[in-house]
């Protein structure tokens, strides 16, 4: 049998897909002016929000901002641990405003955010930062740069982990790996470096590993609270492992968003507090 899954509860920030759209690409999935169904992207998001609070959970929403298509993809703005927010540099100059668009979210609802230094390594916030195990796994190759991870240790106090991500369809750590609960993971191999492959290895020996066609299908671009995983529809061999795993996946569709390269956890930050 396996064990029964526990799940607490949490705080998630969202951001409306009012003006989600894609108008460049700056990832594989984009093509640049691609059709995009903003009623279909509304209905979706609105979906994940309803699932969020149907298992307990707390959603806040920050306020979309014109021009910023992908301001939707609020995983993206910073990480938040112990009640600490470090914010996003970004590597797309159409996505720098979008780190002081969070910025007004999170001072008016009372943290302290870490102003980025200008000319400073880029960090892409919870796209590469993935805290887990008294850890924060830590990807690189594509956007965030190694000189972030380091800004991430000394500003947490937490052991962080390089990882190197190697295909460009995973172009965030957040699109290969997401933490399960507490103590594991489940993640793409294929998508890392041999030595990261092998630091995952050795660090999760018993995490649960994904097919290329349900990383594909948006798998890892997951949320969970322990016990249940906010998972893409399409990913179905991965949600059977994690079911005979003892999770209870729980089905979102949000392929609009599939086309900026974007799933379930890119437009989901979760609010850590002590």
């Amino acid at each position: 049998m396996p064990p029964v899954r526990v799940s607490r509860p949490r705080r998630y920030l969202t951001c409306a897909p009012t003006y989600f759209d894609v108008t460049y690409a700056i990832n594989p999935w984009m093509r640049e002016n691609a059709p995009v169904d903003t009623a279909l992207a509304r209905t979706q998001w609105e979906a994940l929000v309803r699932a969020y609070r149907e298992a307990g959970h707390t959603v806040d929403s920050a306020e979309p901002v014109p021009g910023l298509p992908d301001m939707v993809f609020a995983a993206n703005a910073a990480l938040v641990l112990d009640g600490k927010v470090l914010r996003a540099r970004f590597h797309a100059e159409q996505r720098q405003p979008e780190s002081a668009a969070y910025a007004l979210w999170f001072k008016a609802a009372g943290f302290d955010p870490q102003e980025p230094e200008p000319g400073g390594p880029v960090r892409e916030g919870e796209g590469d930062l993935v805290p887990v195990a008294g850890l924060i796994l830590a990807g690189t190759g594509f956007r965030t740069t190694v000189p972030a991870h380091q800004e991430a240790q000394e500003f947490f106090g937490v052991p962080t982990v390089s990882l190197h991500l190697t295909d460009p369809y995973f172009y965030h750590l957040d699109t290969a790996l997401f933490a399960l609960d507490d103590e594991n993971i489940a993640y793409y191999p294929e998508a890392f470096s041999p030595g990261s492959r092998e630091v995952l290895g050795r660090l999760f020996p018993d995490a649960v590993t994904a097919t290329g066609d349900d990383a594909m299908a948006f798998g890892l671009n997951s949320v969970s609270d322990g016990r249940h995983v906010f998972i893409s529809p399409r990913a179905t061999g991965l949600v059977d492992r994690l079911a005979e795993r003892g999770y209870v996946p729980v089905p979102v569709d949000l392929s609009e968003f599939h086309k900026a390269g974007g799933g379930i956890k890119c437009c989901t930050q979760e609010v850590r507090t002590p």
